[in-house]
């Protein structure tokens, strides 16, 4: 069902509320939030997508039942898992984000003056339409000279990154996926690492949404950790929090391919006012501070250490 005259319905939405429960990834516990008005609703090619007005949150992206973006905390999420990398590289030249069809990583990638190329590979259309019509302050970075994209599978074009000269690589890689279900269950694989460690230069950084936290599955999120070491010599985990993220927190798995980058301290920084300027959340103490982990939660993640 798409836009018309007649009113959208979405089984998720019940007596104006949206209801965000998943008993796999969220088990014990749901999140809602007051719908104005149903935007779009349809099944692409890929996955179920709605679009909703809320009450308090402004326009919501949702993907398979889980909500990626709303338009009142969205620059939590881009900023960080854009910022960390981006100011964990001593010069990222080269971008590539796999996913993330909403544009607000895009967004957040070519506020880097080094920046000569943002490449996104988003295998749904229907997500960049979507975004350019309801979500336009995210969108709007498609319209910079640096951004290219691909309308393909993340896969095949990393496969096809292989065989570049390492010159020709990619500086950073952000994956911003959704939830490991349907088109994204293999980006938390290791073989999907691999080209990621591949389509990287020597001193690349890549960073990817995690899906769980420290709250939710921290098992899982050892799972990943692990599966990231047995490929990248640099894995740290650091988070941002997310009011509208199940648990209110998301982590992102940081990895760098170059053992003498610690990707947990900026190798750049701006002026404070220059922060202050450009970003809301992200800023060279929070970049640090993002990798320093509850007791408990290191010990489960880092081995004691």
């Amino acid at each position: 069902m798409s836009d018309s005259s007649k009113e959208l319905t979405h089984p998720l939405v019940v007596d104006g509320w949206f209801r965000e429960v998943s008993e796999e990834y969220f088990p014990g516990q749901a999140f809602m939030l007051k719908v104005e008005k149903i935007l779009h609703a349809e099944k692409s090619q890929f996955q179920d997508i709605l679009v909703f007005q809320s009450t308090d949150f402004g326009n919501v992206l949702v993907l398979d039942g889980i909500i990626q973006v709303t338009e009142r905390d969205e620059f939590a999420y881009q900023e960080m898992i854009t910022h960390v990398p981006l100011f964990g590289h001593p010069n990222p030249k080269k971008v590539l984000v796999i996913g993330g069809g909403d544009g607000g990583v895009l967004r957040e990638v070519v506020k880097h003056e080094c920046v000569e190329s943002a490449t996104l590979v988003e295998i749904d259309d229907m997500v960049i339409k979507l975004s350019k019509k309801y979500l336009p302050n995210m969108a709007k970075s498609y319209t910079h000279e640096k951004v290219q994209v691909f309308l393909q599978d993340g896969f095949k074009f990393l496969k096809d990154c292989e065989s570049r000269l390492d010159q020709d690589k990619f500086d950073v890689i952000i994956t911003d996926s959704s939830d490991p279900d349907g088109p994204a269950e293999a980006f938390f694989q290791q073989a999907y690492f691999k080209l990621l460690f591949n389509a990287l230069n020597k001193d690349g950084i890549v960073i990817s949404m995690a899906s769980e936290n420290i709250w939710l599955n921290i098992n899982n999120l050892k799972k990943l950790k692990d599966v990231c070491h047995t490929v990248f010599p640099v894995v740290k985990t650091c988070y941002c929090t997310m009011p509208t993220y199940t648990s209110g927190q998301i982590s992102l798995m940081c990895c760098g391919k170059n053992a003498d980058i610690d990707v947990a301290k900026p190798s750049r920084k701006l002026p404070a006012e220059k922060e202050r300027e450009l970003f809301k959340y992200y800023n060279s103490e929070i970049h640090s501070a993002s990798f320093v982990l509850p007791t408990w939660a290191a010990q489960v993640l880092d081995n004691n250490s």
